[in-house]
């Protein structure tokens, strides 16, 4: 039989019902690569063993039945360190924040147990997901199984880190500027940040105009398989999405022939953007016209939103050092008291402004998208650099680690959905990845663009970390 570390969740469920394997046999697997791969990774903030493995009898119980729960049944998902996960802390990776077990899940954590999923561990994350990078001072830096000299991305850093090496397979992301993209593209994974709304999100998210949630998997039938599950109602989020969302999986093979695809290596303005990079997602680009679509280089037509962002962005900052008492605030992370303190001078006209920006931008993309159905562009500017770094040391991105993330951020503010696939590995090995936009609620057309280029360029997977030396 495959490795169990090598089946996704669909051949897991296929592996289930044919007795080929149970679930206490996967979630043991799983949790016996967290003892071996977790002290090089510092992907997880806690680790519910005894949890999931009375979770996988109960399970392998209903299955010996043929009486499966739900169709998510046994298999083994993780929960970001921001999304409530009840009985357990919800610290978001901050030092400030108290060690007192949720009252009630998040809707996304119910919609997975609903399902049948069996919760693992909560994964970790940049200090209330500030940055695009994967450190903390509450849990460390996560490394990066493709090296661990670098950085995996953020803010969903642990969950990326999981999704490459199959610690459990379904991941919960979040993503406010590019914090499932960027995690994905660094680790080689598949990231999707869906529609806004369209997945549930409680309690509110500081940063909610534009915070998303959404799956990290290491393929994109997962993803499909996930978001099934994820993306149905809940009147706890007044933004979230009344309707029950489509069978992501039925049309997942559907392709890309005949669709109007456009390719924007740069956005318009993205002025410096690493070669490798570059080159691996054009030629990345070109995969789409093999596979039957009309592929041609056109720019939206806008200007770096990046003060649109801010101007929203850190509003949210401040809202979230102004809920604390002050005399913890010294324990906030200094980049994060000072990008703050930026918010908290920002005058309620200019942040309404802001959100009319946005709306500016997203009639924008939806006028682009009357000409073309799916949007092309590299997910990030650069690979992973070395971890503890807020931009590349090599001074190509300034000090600013939005510099190198000039194609996430505007599709937070448009709220469209937006994928990272893996499209390649550098000189280095390290991978590369390839964003595909849609327009807004075309969620099951980007994935099955994802899962087209997957099918015609199967990307690279780890058995284990490849672990470097630590300076």
């Amino acid at each position: 039989m495959t490795e169990i570390r090598d089946l996704d969740a669909v051949a897991t469920l296929d592996a289930y019902r044919d007795r080929r394997l149970s679930p206490r046999e996967a979630v043991a697997d799983a949790l016996s690569r967290i003892d071996r791969f977790g002290p090089d990774l510092d992907a997880f903030v806690l680790v519910d063993r005894d949890g999931a493995l009375a979770a996988a009898a109960a399970s392998e119980a209903r299955w010996a039945k043929g009486e499966p729960c739900g169709p998510l049944d046994g298999v083994a998902f993780t929960v970001k360190d921001n999304i409530a996960w009840a009985g357990r802390p919800m610290r978001r990776g901050s030092l400030t924040t108290p060690d007192t077990p949720a009252a009630e899940n998040a809707p996304i954590v119910d919609r997975l147990l609903e399902a049948g999923a069996i919760p693992l561990a909560k994964t970790t994350m940049p200090e209330f997901g500030w940055k695009g990078l994967g450190d903390s001072t509450h849990t460390g830096s996560t490394r990066n199984p493709w090296d661990t000299r670098v950085t995996t991305g953020g803010s969903s850093a642990g969950a990326a880190a999981a999704a490459a090496l199959a610690l459990g397979l379904l991941h919960i992301g979040t993503d406010g500027a590019g914090s499932i993209r960027i995690p994905a593209a660094f680790c080689g994974v598949y990231g999707l940040k869906p529609s806004f709304g369209r997945v549930p999100a409680f309690p509110p998210s500081p940063f909610g105009p534009v915070a998303h949630l959404g799956p990290l998997t290491r393929g994109v039938r997962d993803a499909a398989l996930m978001m099934r599950a994820i993306a149905r109602p809940d009147s706890r989020d007044m933004a979230a999405w009344l309707s029950e969302p489509p069978d992501y999986a039925a049309g997942l093979e559907a392709g890309v022939r005949g669709l109007r695809i456009a390719w924007s290596p740069r956005l318009g303005y993205a002025t410096t953007v690493d070669p490798e990079v570059a080159r691996l997602t054009e030629a990345a680009a070109k995969v789409f016209a093999d596979l039957g679509a009309s592929v041609e280089e056109a720019d939206p037509g806008f200007s770096d939103p990046v003060e649109t962002l801010n101007g929203i962005w850190l509003v949210g900052a401040w809202c979230v050092l102004r809920a604390m008492p002050e005399e913890r605030r010294a324990l906030v992370e200094p980049a994060l008291r000072a990008a703050a303190e930026r918010g908290r001078a920002i005058a309620a006209p200019d942040f309404v402004a802001a959100l009319n920006a946005r709306g500016a931008l997203f009639t924008a993309m939806a006028r682009f998208h009357r000409s073309y159905d799916l949007l092309l562009t590299p997910s990030l500017a650069t690979p992973a650099f070395a971890a503890g770094n807020l931009t590349p040391p090599d001074g190509r991105f300034g000090d600013d680690w939005l510099n190198w993330t000039p194609f996430s951020y505007p599709f937070n503010l448009t709220g469209q959905p937006a994928a990272s696939v893996p499209c390649g590995l550098t000189q280095a090995g390290l991978p590369v990845g390839l964003q595909i936009v849609g327009p807004m609620g075309a969620d099951a057309r980007v994935l099955a663009a994802s899962r087209a280029f997957e099918a015609a360029r199967p990307w690279p997977v780890l058995a284990e970390p490849r672990v470097m030396h630590r300076a």
